[in-house]
């Protein structure tokens, strides 16, 4: 093997590892829906959902048509992460349950905000 051959290839390789670490990563995030109920301003149950969710990311969830603050609850946890769910907003406070893959949680389970592994 020539020296031209070898720095040839010491140039591409090196060069394919500067792509490699320039290049930006993808964002992790569940696979999946999340899914919770709330109730409306007119007093309908209505469901929310969060489709391919980031992960280790919180997210107050959003209640469309109702007064800011709504409790959410029945969260059904539908991605391939776990998901925190808390009554706080923000994934504070000291009240917080955490729901496995496939896993759901009843009527009396009250949510604000999530966060998945």
């Amino acid at each position: 093997m020539s020296l031209r051959t070898v720095t040839a290839a010491v140039g591409a390789a090196c060069s394919a590892l500067v792509l490699l670490l320039t290049a930006p990563g993808a964002a992790s995030a569940a696979t999946g829906q999340f899914r919770y109920t709330y109730i409306t301003d007119e007093g309908y149950d209505a469901v929310g959902f969060l489709n391919n969710p980031a992960s280790r990311q919180c997210v107050n969830l959003p209640t469309p048509g109702a007064g800011s603050g709504t409790v959410s609850r029945a969260p059904k946890n539908l991605t391939d992460a776990t998901a925190t769910v808390f009554l706080d907003a923000d994934c504070e406070g000291d009240t917080y349950y955490t729901l496995r893959p496939g896993a759901g949680a009843s009527e009396r389970l009250l949510l604000r905000s999530v966060i998945f592994s």
